[in-house]
Order: C-alpha cells, then sequence, then structure tokens
C-alpha cells in the first residue's frame, strides 16, 4: 500500500460520511442516528497508520459543522476528544473481539454526545430531546456493518 492510498480512502470516507450525514429523513432517525462521520473515521484511525490524527478530526468536525449548519468547532471539538480516546484504545480495539469493539465504539459515542451537547447547552438552551441518548447505542449496533463494508471496500 502506497503512502496515498490511505488519503485517497480517507477521502472517499469522508465523502460517504458526509453524504449520509445530509440525507433528508424524519426528525426522529435523525437524533437517533449514528454519527456517521466518528464511525468511519474509527475505522481509518485503526487500519491505518496516522500521522497528524488530530488535525485531521479537526478538519473533518468542521466540514460536518459547515455541512449541518451547528456552531463552528462543536462537531470538530467532539471529534478530536473522541479520536483521542480512540488512539488511546487502538492497539486493544484492533485485537478485540466484535463484541469489545462495539463497546468501544460506544464509548467513544458516549464521549461525542457529551462534548457536542455541552458545547450545544453552553450557546442554546437546554433540549428536551431525549432521541440524542439514543446515538451511542446506534452506533455500536451499526459498527458491525460498517466494519465489514468498509473492509470490503479497502480490499478492493
Amino acid at each position: 500500500m502506497n503512502i496515498q492510498r490511505p488519503y485517497l480512502f480517507l477521502f472517499k470516507i469522508t465523502l460517504f460520511a458526509l453524504i449520509l450525514s445530509a440525507l433528508p429523513l424524519h426528525e426522529t432517525i435523525l437524533d437517533s442516528s449514528p454519527f456517521w462521520m466518528l464511525l468511519l473515521y474509527t475505522y481509518y484511525l485503526i487500519h491505518f497508520p496516522v500521522k497528524g490524527s488530530l488535525f485531521i478530526a479537526l478538519i473533518l468536525g468542521v466540514l460536518l459543522d459547515i455541512l449541518q449548519g451547528d456552531i463552528l468547532g462543536q462537531n470538530a471539538l467532539a471529534l478530536i476528544v473522541a479520536s483521542i480516546f480512540i488512539n488511546n484504545v487502538k492497539q486493544s480495539f484492533y485485537v478485540s473481539n466484535l463484541s469489545t469493539q462495539q463497546v468501544y465504539v460506544f464509548l467513544s459515542s458516549s464521549i461525542y454526545l457529551a462534548f457536542f451537547f455541552l458545547t450545544y447547552s453552553l450557546i442554546h438552551d437546554f433540549t428536551d430531546n431525549y432521541y440524542l441518548l439514543l446515538t451511542p447505542l446506534t452506533s455500536a449496533l451499526i459498527w458491525p456493518f460498517v466494519r465489514f463494508l468498509l473492509f470490503k471496500c479497502r480490499h478492493q
């Protein structure tokens, strides 16, 4: 694998995550849907040697903020902190079985949600949208499917 291929794969999964994040769905489904950028970037962090992973997370988060019209830096901060967690458990994540990987994805999604919700509640009023609490669970449940699809895309 040459040096440019991992960044081409990153570009493809970023485009895919941005498309998935922009799909017009019912508000309940959107609120409880997984953090697509986090899931795809987690796969990238685990399976490719990454230099400047926090800078890449910053760029991806800002792109997501621009696409969704959120506060600039809200997704970026959440993605950076979740990426720090994934980087800390990277060796264990890579050799773990699927259920342990789902626990790691659940924890990183919970961290993402906590920082996302913290920045949102500091700027706006408190929201009573409890469907957002399902997001880490849906991220963990969809992880095997995402991992399988990205594995197939990576080896073609």
